[in-house]
């Protein structure tokens, strides 16, 4: 009896996360990517003390894309900050610019600290780097799609640029943040393994 109801329960369970799964899938939430800028992290690596953080958030029903950014200990002024995608391999290399040129528009320049937070229209022509959207014909919803492609596959990066390293001081490569549905669905799968254990253990 007590066994039927263990069963029941953790079917229910596993149901109840399925569906929530589902939900956001059909919904397309927004994805949002992450990335710990370095010296180290740029192509070359250099000695740069600087740091920073940036916050990418893609939103294909909406169209728009989020970016937050923080920095400091530059060791030269900021000249321009930007995405650059694909690289042939993800997490590694060097890819021209998607994003605006040549900088961000609102990000702080001639500075070695500094944040930025911007909502940028991605149905806009403005939002891409000129040669990038002619890439794609000319059409900001192939240049759209293919940027955040190049988010999902880790083949894109945030590059803070300065005047004493032209090509890059700090960067790091976007990586996804865990969605809430994908912490059920491993939530889910822990309560199963528990609920095999208490069944192996009666």
């Amino acid at each position: 009896m007590k066994s039927t109801l263990a069963t029941r329960l953790l079917t229910a369970l596993l149901l109840t996360a399925a569906l929530t799964l589902a939900a956001s899938t059909a919904n397309a939430a927004p994805i949002t990517y992450t990335a710990i800028l370095s010296g180290a992290a740029e192509a070359p690596p250099n000695a740069s003390p600087g740091t920073g953080f940036a916050r990418v958030v893609f939103d294909v029903v909406a169209h728009t894309m989020e970016v937050d950014a923080w920095f400091s200990g530059l060791t030269g002024n900021t000249t321009a900050s930007h995405i650059h995608a694909a690289t042939a391999v993800p997490g590694v290399g060097t890819a021209g610019v998607a994003t605006q040129t040549p900088s961000f528009i609102g990000f702080p320049l001639g500075v070695t600290s500094g944040a930025f937070s911007n909502s940028f229209d991605m149905t806009l022509a403005s939002s891409y780097r000129a040669a990038y959207l002619t890439g794609f014909g000319g059409s900001a919803a192939l240049a759209e799609a293919a940027l955040a492609q190049a988010a999902a596959d880790g083949t894109a990066y945030f590059n803070i640029h300065t005047n004493l390293y032209p090509g890059g001081e700090i960067r790091g490569f976007l990586e996804p943040v865990p969605e809430p549905a994908s912490l059920i669905l491993l939530g889910s799968g822990l309560v199963g393994l528990g609920a095999r254990r208490f069944r192996r253990h009666r």
